[in-house]
């Protein structure tokens, strides 16, 4: 009898299972088809680096993990020499050669804990395709050698760098990166070679160069041509200006060459293709971002037509680098970054910092003054990459005069700052150097007590947990010329930073004002620079709190909900119909509701209550505004400045003969598409150039501009000067079919 009760029991209770899982089926059945994204700290948000902290690697400089990869000590023939031969730690090593350093030992530190440790969720790698492996025996006055170490001249884009590694230890990189959380960012150089003689001479076979290879570039090891071999003034792989001699001039800046580098004629459709699909093959290698060298030193138009094939393919993150040397943005590198689809380094964050911090010629205002005036400026402020230092200059600690206090400081206020922070490595171990090469010394310690090492292991993982670092609104607190105290809000989460610069004077700070909930809260950094608690009273005034010499501290509340809907980021934020973008913030809910781009919906691929993946609905070209709306009815603040191309891209050399102008005035590109601004003169592109012998000269204008392929575009030049009076030259419109590649096209102003 109990035998059958039990039977019973256990028949009933698989009925009872079946049923439940029969009702979950068809609720699974009846709910929309949405796949559920992962959060946005997740490794596999390689659109948005919001939440993320860059480690930037010269990847020769940082560990040696397979010794039997090192590059040459030897050879029959001296300019093949390249590496030193010493030791890893000797300090003879000679810092234009390579000295050993690989993928291995960069995947070691991984699965050692050293990067895990830090926190750091992102690593920048120096290039990684195939250099030139000569050295120049014959530099100035004889004395001095350089090999390609740093990975800046590209030989093969479709080949690794042999002393880096393999393809096969690539991929265990990226392997071991991404399931320890990390992604990979590599730097990309499209806008040359390596370095050539001669920039108007043919090529000399039987000559003696230097630099062998003249600048060749290799198609996985199938040479398609060098800057001054016999074909060359046909088919123009390179353009064959002069070196640069005024940076500040753009057109000088693009179209001349970098210090003899063999510069790139990105214009030619060979080029062109040649690195649409070189990035291609390293992104399908697992590359999670794309660091854009000299994007200063190539046409702007190209760019974007080179960063719209790259987001159609897989919207990774993308920044470049456009150097300049002041603390508040240049116009120019502002619209590069508002308007070519990628965000770009923030040199205004490094200049300020480097000068208040380091070597005192500024001061805690000076740094207010540029959060607020990058704050007005870029339509992402978040998504600019900050940093303290780089290969290309001084390290921080070195400006700093050694004084370790102050790199201390510099990283909590880069840390808890708007902007995706990238740290140099050994910056964590107050690593010295002024410049090429000083700065790219080998990795000195692997420390894990230094407070620079805590600062940032305390740090990056806040800005995963606390959404108010990574979208967070600014607000200064309270500053003098030592002190700077200032709060980050994002919904109801806040982190509050407080720094004082001065070592040997502390401050009374008396009536702070902040957004954080009433209680006490204790130092993020757990002390590490004497910081102690803050209470904060029911009225958001903290009546007292003395901050200490040399004091850093951070508080913060992170709220486990949020009401509403808050969008932090939209990335990228340009792109074509039907192109993926991802949607990060707050508040999102985790059933699936609505995404438009304007007044137009799009469709739903991925939702979590913190991150949406949406495609892009079949708008015309134009600028919108982005808003959520949650499946319980709620929607959020427009999110705006998201930019609609008119299709898929190419870039195409509009030229004017016989344009003169009286001074002051320009002339501009405009048309009826929305990438020639349709119609507008205020969106007219230009001005155009007017001074390449080797392209035009006035009056000869020209400009290389992004449009939609396979497209009727009818077109008009125009004056303008200052105050923006226009003149439109006469004629019926100008008409241009565009195809599938890089095209130009040349008419007399009428």
């Amino acid at each position: 009898m109990i035998s059958k009760i039990r039977s019973k029991v256990a028949s009933l209770r698989w009925l009872t299972l079946l049923a439940i899982v029969l009702s979950l089926l068809i609720g699974i059945l009846t709910q929309p088809l949405v796949t559920h994204a992962s959060t946005d700290i997740s490794v596999d948000n390689i659109s948005s680096f919001a939440t993320d902290t860059i480690y930037q690697i010269v990847t020769d400089r940082f560990w040696d993990g397979n010794p039997a990869n090192n590059a040459r000590t030897s050879h029959s023939d001296p300019r093949r020499v390249i590496g030193d031969g010493n030791p890893w730690g000797s300090p003879n090593r000679n810092d234009r050669l390579y000295h050993g350093g690989d993928w291995a030992g960069i995947t070691q530190k991984i699965n050692d804990g050293y990067l895990t440790g830090l926190g750091i969720t992102a690593i920048w790698i120096a290039p990684p395709m195939e250099n030139i492996d000569y050295i120049n025996p014959a530099g100035p006055g004889g004395i001095w050698t350089a090999s390609s170490y740093h990975g800046y001249w590209a030989k093969d884009f479709f080949r690794p760098n042999p002393y880096f590694g393999t393809v096969a230890d690539f991929q265990t990189l990226v392997a071991t990166a991404h399931a320890n959380g990390i992604k990979i960012v590599i730097d990309f150089v499209p806008n040359h070679t390596s370095a050539t003689d001669t920039f108007d001479l043919p090529y000399n076979a039987s000559a003696q160069y230097n630099w062998p290879e003249d600048g060749g570039i290799y198609r996985d090891g199938v040479l398609l041509g060098r800057m001054h071999d016999s074909v060359e003034a046909t088919r123009k792989y390179f353009n064959h200006e002069p070196a640069i001699i005024n940076w500040e001039n753009l057109e000088e800046s693009i179209y001349r060459s970098m210090s003899g580098l063999a510069d790139l004629n990105l214009m030619n459709n060979t080029i062109d293709s040649y690195m649409k699909d070189a990035i291609k093959f390293w992104l399908n290698l697992g590359v999670d971002g794309i660091r854009v060298d000299a994007v200063k030193h190539m046409p702007l138009g190209w760019q974007k037509n080179w960063v719209s094939s790259i987001y159609q393919t897989k919207p990774v993150f993308i920044f470049g680098e456009w150097y300049d040397g002041g603390s508040t943005p240049d116009a120019k590198m502002v619209q590069f970054a508002n308007e070519s689809g990628m965000s770009v380094l923030d040199f205004s964050f490094a200049n300020v910092t480097r000068r208040a911090l380091g070597n005192l010629t500024a001061n805690m205002q000076d740094i207010h003054n540029t959060i607020v005036s990058t704050g007005a400026a870029y339509k992402q402020v978040n998504n600019q990459v900050t940093f303290l230092c780089n290969h290309d200059m001084a390290r921080f600690t070195t400006v700093a005069n050694g004084h370790q206090p102050s790199t201390d400081a510099a990283l909590v206020l880069q840390m808890t700052q708007r902007g995706v922070p990238a740290i140099y490595y050994g910056t964590e171990q107050y690593m010295l150097g002024d410049g090429d090469p000083a700065s790219r010394g080998n990795m000195v310690s692997f420390d894990t007590n230094t407070n620079a090492y805590k600062i940032i292991a305390a740090l990056a993982p806040l800005r995963k947990s606390n959404p108010a670092l990574a979208y967070g609104t600014y607000t200064e607190r309270w500053i003098n010329n030592d002190v700077y105290i200032y709060e980050r809000q994002f919904g109801d989460s806040v982190v509050l930073t407080a720094i004082n610069r001065n070592t040997s004077q502390g401050y009374n700070i008396t009536n702070l004002l902040t957004n954080l909930p009433a209680g006490t809260y204790n130092d993020v950094l757990a002390g590490v620079r004497g910081g102690s608690p803050i209470t904060v009273p029911s009225n958001g005034t903290v009546p007292q709190y003395f901050l200490g010499a040399g004091v850093s501290a951070v508080w913060e509340f992170t709220s486990t909900t949020q009401a509403n809907p808050i969008i932090g980021s939209v990335d990228p934020l340009l792109g074509i119909a039907n192109n993926n973008v991802t949607i990060t913030g707050r508040g999102f809910g985790s059933s699936a509701g609505s995404v438009r781009f304007g007044t137009t919906t799009g469709t739903v691929v991925g939702w979590s209550d913190n991150r949406i993946t949406v495609r892009v609905p079949n708008v015309a070209a134009g600028t919108y505004n982005v808003s959520i709306t949650t499946s319980g009815g709620v929607t959020s603040p427009s999110y705006p400045g998201f930019t609609v191309l008119t299709g898929p891209q190419t870039a195409v050399r509009f030229m004017v003969n016989n344009a003169t102008t009286v001074f002051g005035q320009n002339i501009y590109l405009v048309g009826n598409v929305a990438e020639l601004g349709s119609w507008d003169p205020n969106k007219a592109v230009g001005p155009m150039f007017n001074n390449t012998p080797s392209i035009g000269s006035y009056p000869t204008w020209f400009v290389d501009a992004s449009v939609p392929v396979n497209t009727r575009i009818e077109y008009k030049f125009i004056k303008k000067d200052g105050a923006g009076n226009v003149v439109w030259e006469g004629g019926n419109n100008r008409v241009f079919n565009t195809g599938q590649t890089t095209g130009e096209v040349t008419g007399n102003w009428q």
